[in-house]
């Protein structure tokens, strides 16, 4: 391969990695050619990209970013495939409903908003909450007080109602 069809790889990863905040190195060898297809297809259709990289390529795309990647080196061996999303644990749980019928592919290491995750973490990886599911939380706990206190006044008001039409009654 030429020094500038390398370089010209080594850009695109780079722009790849600088255009997300989730990245996922993952080791997919051991995948039959009819599997990795399969993979790719459901990151398609769920909208993670998933590229295939050579790991001295990976790293020196990661050194080229503004982004301080040093934490996610030492994992960098063997067969890796990047997954690159919007959600942060989108592929993470694209992962693990796949290795639900297979055993791979396994997570080598995980960049989600600014803290790496070494190791095999699917698990926890997959708990962790997108943007949108942390702001409908949020929205969900502004709105409780509220409700509660229109959900008192209201049967206040029919205890109320219900106490003075008592009373009225007794007399």
């Amino acid at each position: 391969m030429k020094k500038e069809d390398k370089i010209q790889i080594i850009d695109k990863v780079a722009e790849i990695l600088s255009a997300s905040n989730t990245i996922y190195v993952a080791d997919i060898s051991g995948l039959t050619v009819a599997k990795s297809n399969e993979l790719r297809r459901i990151c398609f259709k769920r909208g993670v990209k998933i590229k295939m990289v050579k790991n001295t390529f990976l790293k020196r795309a990661m050194e080229q970013s503004k982004t301080d990647y040093s934490e996610m080196y030492p994992a960098l061996h063997g067969t890796s495939a990047i997954m690159v999303a919007e959600i942060g644990n989108l592929p993470a749980r694209i992962i693990k409903d796949f290795r639900g019928r297979n055993a791979i592919p396994a997570v080598k290491v995980a960049y989600v908003e600014e803290c790496v995750y070494l190791g095999d973490q699917l698990d926890f990886l997959c708990g962790i909450k997108s943007k949108e599911e942390l702001l409908g939380d949020l929205i969900g706990l502004l709105q409780s007080p509220a409700r509660n206190v229109i959900s008192a006044l209201q049967s206040g008001g029919s205890k109320l109602a219900g106490v003075v039409k008592t009373l009225s009654e007794k007399k």
